[in-house]
């Protein structure tokens, strides 16, 4: 009678778990798009980067473009944000980074609170965010082709590299994305610069091999 009992208990249990699994839709991955910028090429000969190394590369534009998914029961689709990093050394060393976030303004006070938890969550092994502020961000992605700016803060576009050089010659790119992306590519700098000055200088570059690009997800 024992092991009858059991075993009832048992198949009770189990109906119970798969009928408890069953209401529980899997919900969307979070996904997007992402794109950065750095002050130092990110695809060069090793003389380029050895130079770079001790003298800039102390600063990068991020930005994200959610595309998917939801957190702390939020939807994040259509979500668009950009961060900007500092550090004393190049951001390759271990030095300490600060970073300022800033949320897309027509995001809703409930979106945006989500979106900035979850960057915050995110970019915690790369840096401190020290400040973070609302404003319009655009995100367009065509093709290959990123443009991203937030009103009084940062801007980039990026291209692909020609003839994808960073692919046959890959002892040359010397980092890794700020950001964890899915297919990472080396991406040609038209223009990219930080006006915010708040966590540190301004500045402004182009024309170089200093941007990583690809997709996310989590």
């Amino acid at each position: 009678m024992k092991r009858i009992a059991l075993s009832s208990l048992a198949i009770a249990l189990l109906a119970g778990a798969v009928s408890y699994g069953a209401a529980t839709p899997a919900g969307k991955k979070i996904a997007g798009d992402y794109v950065e910028a750095r002050t130092a090429s990110v695809f060069a000969g090793a003389c380029h980067y050895n130079g770079e190394l001790v003298t800039t590369g102390r600063d990068a534009v991020m930005a994200w473009n959610f595309t998917s998914g939801t957190f702390n029961g939020v939807d994040l689709a259509g979500a668009k944000a950009m961060a900007a990093v500092s550090s004393d050394a190049n951001l390759s060393q271990d030095a300490a980074r600060k970073i300022e976030l800033v949320i897309d303004s027509r995001l809703s006070e409930t979106q945006s609170a989500a979106v900035e938890a979850l960057l915050r969550d995110k970019l915690a092994p790369l840096g401190k965010v020290v400040a973070v502020r609302r404003a319009p961000v655009t995100f367009n992605h065509t093709g290959s082709d990123y443009v991203a700016k937030a009103e009084g803060f940062a801007t980039m576009s990026v291209q692909p590299m020609p003839n994808k050089e960073c692919c046959a010659q890959p002892n040359n790119v010397w980092y890794t994305p700020l950001f964890k992306i899915e297919g990472r590519k080396v991406g040609y700098t038209q223009t990219a610069a930080y006006t915010a000055g708040t966590i540190g200088d301004t500045w402004s570059r182009e024309g170089e091999n200093s941007a990583f690009y690809g997709s996310f997800e989590f």
